[in-house]
């Protein structure tokens, strides 16, 4: 029986002893923890815990109760051994990652605790009235075998996107009505035409938001006879760019949440049906490709946010003074802020370059493809933190924008946006220190306080005007997820040959 009675991997024909297959289980995972890098964060480190005992109380690993039982009383008590986050190929599993955390239950190694902080696992099990796991048969590879290093970084990547889309949303409706923007391209029969589900509710969102008989709008209504047609993409084309993005994160989410509730080992045991059968279940592919995919498709925000901030800050665009400040020249304004956006985006665009396409031959050619996915979940949760940083520039520069628009006042949800922000930065009058700004407006993106403050007006925008509530996406089925922004479209009319 593979990692069991034999070697592991090139040595899977060797046989092992019978006197010697407890120690073969700890000699793995002595021998695989081999990871180097930044330790992962303590709260990291127990997302991946925490995914690590879900797998293996599906009941196909083939470990006792009794060091199940253990593992969960390590996580209840904080006990976190030092993970370094580099070291993974997404091939058998996560084997570097996941053998640092067997090996500190072992008693060895480096362990993280609230009571005791960083110090030997063996006191910190100790200090917790804990004992050391002792391995029997089958237990070393059914810890160290399985993906929960990717997917536990992937829940987070793909769990903070779904705020920001919303947000990013709303920013990108304040950064319209700043540069005087139409809602004609967001019209509810324009969206059945193409019908996309992101499509349609990033439109519902904007036209929640901006100009309408619910929340009219003195800036909108002072240019309704200018001679514009249409306006640029980065304004007109939210509902196709962003609704792609809320479209990727449904569709990672629910890969993602299939793997964090999957049995990932190699064998996996069959009680039922007596039977230990070897397989291809630890590798990392799923999980790799889709946030690879969602790293690009989240990447997208910040690449029109950037855009609309360059709008915002060019005199030649926005018909607003240079870098939205008095006495330009004299101040610069926000001159470089955009310089860090676009900076940013850049860098993401190296950043999205899939890893997973990648594969290199590894156990001498017996592992002879692996899914790199340990390096996509990193890299995903980069772009993440790089779009949450370009938003938050743009919310301040619509925000300033404002106020060269004043005493026109906007909707009262953007207006709520803008009382929000004005919380915790002043308008600019002149230059002053630039980056304790965006950390406060950040923070507000971080935590969700743009999506919060324009909630309610969503839903009565949608209880007045005869749409559908928002509801989380992954809560409703295909059909009805088709109609979540508005009512269905008429049945197809088919025209006979006369």
């Amino acid at each position: 029986m593979y990692g069991v009675t034999t070697g592991f991997g090139m040595f899977s024909k060797v046989a092992i002893p019978k006197d010697k297959l407890e120690e073969l289980q700890e000699n793995v995972v002595r021998s695989h923890a081999a990871g180097v890098g930044r330790p992962l964060s303590t709260k990291r480190t127990r997302m991946l815990f925490a995914l690590r005992i879900n797998g293996l109380a599906k009941g196909h690993s083939g470990i006792s109760l009794k060091t199940l039982k253990q593992l969960v009383a390590a996580f209840n008590e904080s006990c976190l051994p030092w993970i370094p986050e580099q070291g993974t190929v997404g091939a058998s599993g996560d084997l570097a990652p996941l053998s640092h955390l067997a090996l500190g239950l072992m008693g060895e190694g480096q362990m993280w605790s609230p009571k005791s902080g960083w110090a030997d696992a063996a006191l910190v099990l100790k200090a917790h009235g804990l004992d050391r796991l002792q391995l029997q048969t089958k237990e070393g590879i059914a810890l160290i075998n399985g993906t929960q290093f990717i997917t536990s970084l992937g829940a987070e990547a793909v769990e903070r996107p779904r705020m920001i889309a919303r947000q990013a949303d709303i920013i990108a409706a304040m950064s319209i009505e700043v540069l005087k923007g139409t809602t004609r391209a967001f019209d509810v029969s324009i969206q059945r035409a193409r019908p996309h589900v992101g499509q349609r509710r990033v439109a519902q969102r904007l036209r929640s938001l901006l100009h309408s008989s619910v929340y009219p709008s003195e800036i909108a209504e002072s240019h309704r006879f200018c001679n514009r047609v249409q306006d640029a993409y980065t304004l007109r084309c939210c509902p196709q760019v962003h609704g792609v993005a809320n479209d990727t994160i449904d569709f990672v989410q629910d890969v993602i949440t299939t793997e964090m509730n999957s049995a990932t080992d190699n064998p996996i045991v069959f009680a039922e049906r007596g039977e230990v059968l070897s397989c291809g279940n630890f590798h990392g592919e799923y999980p790799a490709k889709v946030l690879d995919y969602l790293a690009i498709g989240v990447h997208e925000l910040a690449n029109m946010s950037e855009r609309r901030i360059e709008r915002l800050v060019n005199p030649a665009l926005s018909e607003l003074p240079a870098f939205l400040v008095k006495d330009g020249g004299f101040n610069s304004g926000f001159m470089t802020a955009h310089c860090t956006a676009a900076s940013l985006v850049s860098e993401n665009k190296v950043l999205c370059h899939p890893s997973s396409v990648d594969s290199l031959s590894t156990s001498a050619a017996k592992e002879d493809h692996v899914s790199m996915g340990g390096f996509s979940a990193r890299k995903a949760l980069n772009v993440v933190k790089n779009v949450e940083k370009v938003l938050a520039i743009e919310l301040l520069a619509a925000c300033q924008g404002i106020e060269f628009l004043r005493p026109l006042k906007t909707t009262e949800p953007l207006e709520a946006v803008y009382s929000l922000v004005r919380k915790v930065v002043k308008p600019w009058e002149k230059d002053r220190y630039m980056a304790p700004d965006i950390e406060a407006v950040l923070k507000l993106v971080k935590e969700g306080k743009i999506w919060q403050v324009v909630l309610s007006y969503i839903t009565h925008y949608q209880s007045t005007t005869g749409c559908q509530q928002e509801v989380p996406s992954n809560n409703l089925s295909p059909t009805a997820r088709a109609f979540l922004d508005d009512p269905p479209p008429p049945k197809e009319i088919k025209l006979n040959r006369k």
